[in-house]
């Protein structure tokens, strides 16, 4: 079995080169226009068109700086409450503030040392957790 390495420790360097593209989430199937309300109205992400063949199946993506997100549609929908992708923001407090704004209820969270973040429930129930390192913002 391999050592555990230590949070703290710089990232494993591989031939692979990972990197993530995009976190896809789950919507209800008719969902879309409510999702742009929120993800694009509300957190101020740019909505991008799906190639055509994707298209035909809903959803929506939508995007900013290096962060992409998937809404896909699903006829059995139920919300995540617990997975959740993990966002770097730059500006915790200005993006926790913007969602305020709108009518929303942020949700600190103090456990994840080193870290500052919330977690916020999109207009599906999906859970959301928005971080950044302490210090930065």
């Amino acid at each position: 079995m391999s050592e555990v390495a230590a949070y703290e420790s710089s990232p494993t360097r591989t031939s692979f080169g990972w990197g993530l593209h995009h976190v896809q989430l789950a919507i209800p199937k008719g969902g879309e226009d409510d999702c742009r309300n929120f993800y694009v109205g509300v957190l101020g992400l740019t909505e991008v068109q799906k190639p055509p063949v994707l298209a035909a199946r809903g959803g929506l993506w939508v995007r900013a700086d290096n962060l992409e997100i998937h809404l896909g549609a699903e006829e059995d929908f139920r919300p995540q409450r617990k997975a959740h992708p993990g966002i770097l923001v730059g500006d915790l407090d200005a993006l926790a503030s913007r969602v305020e704004n709108f009518g929303l209820t942020v949700e600190w969270d103090e456990n994840f040392p080193g870290m500052r973040r919330f977690y916020l429930w999109d207009n599906n129930g999906n859970r959301l957790e928005f971080l950044s390192p302490e210090g930065s913002s």
